[in-house]
């Protein structure tokens, strides 16, 4: 079964960085779109960006060129990566990681939280 975890979530000053991580727990995450998402209170569960298969980036407007996302597909487990930096308080939100099988079908990921199968259960980062 596929399993993800996240960390790293915590509470930074505007302008700080933090980097969440998600260990994905698949035979091979390049079968797999890998997206992070956030929810804030009272708020939608929106997409920040995700990596494909061919190893791809996509991002939100609202992260591009302050997020990055990577994975490192080490032999002992798979880890998804967000470095979050230049923080803003409208950054405060529970993130979450996500997957969806593609297998050799590739393609862009999806930027629907419903379209995917797999969620970790969230790790909460705070910018005041």
């Amino acid at each position: 079964d596929v399993q993800l975890v996240e960390s790293g979530g915590g509470s930074v000053q505007a302008g700080g960085s933090l980097r969440l991580s998600c260990a994905v727990s698949v035979s091979s995450a390049n079968d797999y779109c890998l997206g992070w998402f956030r929810q804030a209170s009272g708020k939608e569960r929106e997409w920040v960006g995700s990596i494909g298969t061919d190893g791809t980036t996509r991002y939100a407007d609202f992260v591009k060129g302050r997020f990055a996302i990577s994975k490192d597909n080490a032999k002992n487990g798979n880890t998804l990566y967000l470095q979050m930096n230049s923080l803003k308080p409208e950054d405060t939100a529970m993130y979450y990681c996500a997957a969806l099988w593609r297998g050799l079908a590739g393609g862009s990921c999806p930027v629907v939280a419903a379209q995917y199968n797999y969620w970790g259960q969230g790790t909460q980062v705070t910018v005041s």
